[in-house]
C-alpha cells in the first residue's frame, strides 16, 4: 500500500471519528433547587449529553414546624448520582429521606418525585439512638425498635467546612445507607458507618445520609 492510499484511509477515520463525537445527542433538563415548594431563583434549563437528575430529601421531626423538604432537578454528570434511596431514623425521632434517580431524554425529569410511605411496622431489630447538632458525639443513647427497611444500625457525623456547624446521631436505617460517600450541596460532608447494636462500628465503608438537618439548622 503507497502511502496516498494510507493517508487517505488516515483521513477517513479521522472524519470518521469527529462525525461519530459529534453525533452523540444532546437534550436540555429541568434545573431547580426548591425548598418546601419554594423554588429558590425558579426554574431553568441545562444542556447534557449524558443524563436529567431528580433528587428529593424530605425531614420529619416531631414539630411540623420544622419539617422540611428539599428538592433539586438538573444535568448529571456522573453515574454514582443515579438510582439511589435510603432512609434513616435517629434519636429525637428526626427522620431522613432521600431518593435520588436519573433519566435521559428532552426534560425527562420535568415530574416531581415522591416517597413511598413509610412502614411503622417493627421488623425486630433494635438499635441504639441519639441526635445531637452541635458537638460530633452523643453522651448517652436510648434504645429504638426499628420498622420497615430500616434494619441497620448507624452512628452518622455530619459538617459544613464553611460554618463549622456539626450534627452527630445514631439510630436505624436501610440496607444501602451503608455504602455510600457523598459530598452534598456543593461543600457539606456527610458520612455514617454501620454499627452493631451494642454500638461498636461493625462496617468501615463510609456512608452518605441527607444533608436536611444540617441545612435545617442554617436555613430556619
Amino acid at each position: 500500500m503507497g502511502w496516498s492510499s494510507i493517508l487517505k484511509s488516515l483521513l477517513t477515520v479521522f472524519v470518521l471519528s469527529i462525525l461519530a463525537v459529534c453525533s452523540v445527542e444532546s437534550y436540555t433538563c429541568i434545573q431547580a433547587t426548591c425548598e418546601n415548594g419554594n423554588c429558590l431563583g425558579g426554574t431553568s434549563t441545562c444542556l447534557t449529553s449524558y443524563s436529567c437528575f431528580s433528587q428529593i430529601q424530605k425531614l420529619e421531626t416531631p414539630s411540623p414546624d420544622t419539617n422540611l423538604v428539599l428538592e433539586q432537578k438538573g444535568c448529571a454528570s456522573y453515574q454514582n448520582l443515579c438510582a439511589l434511596e435510603f432512609s434513616a431514623t435517629l434519636g429525637n425521632r428526626q427522620k431522613f429521606r432521600y431518593k435520588t434517580q436519573c433519566c435521559t431524554g428532552e426534560q425527562c425529569n420535568k415530574e416531581n418525585l415522591t416517597l413511598p410511605p413509610l412502614s411503622s411496622e417493627v421488623n425486630g431489630v433494635e438499635c441504639p439512638a441519639c441526635y445531637n447538632n452541635k458537638t460530633n458525639t452523643c453522651s448517652t443513647t436510648t434504645p429504638l425498635k426499628c420498622t420497615g427497611a430500616e434494619k441497620r444500625c448507624i452512628e452518622v457525623t455530619s459538617r459544613d467546612p464553611s460554618s463549622n456547624i456539626v450534627m452527630y446521631g445514631k439510630g436505624c436505617a436501610t440496607e444501602n445507607a451503608c455504602a455510600l460517600y457523598m459530598t452534598v450541596f456543593n461543600n457539606i460532608q456527610i458520612k455514617t458507618s454501620c454499627i452493631s447494636t451494642n454500638g461498636s462500628p461493625a462496617l468501615k465503608s463510609a456512608a452518605s445520609l441527607p444533608v436536611i438537618l444540617l441545612l435545617q439548622k442554617i436555613l430556619l
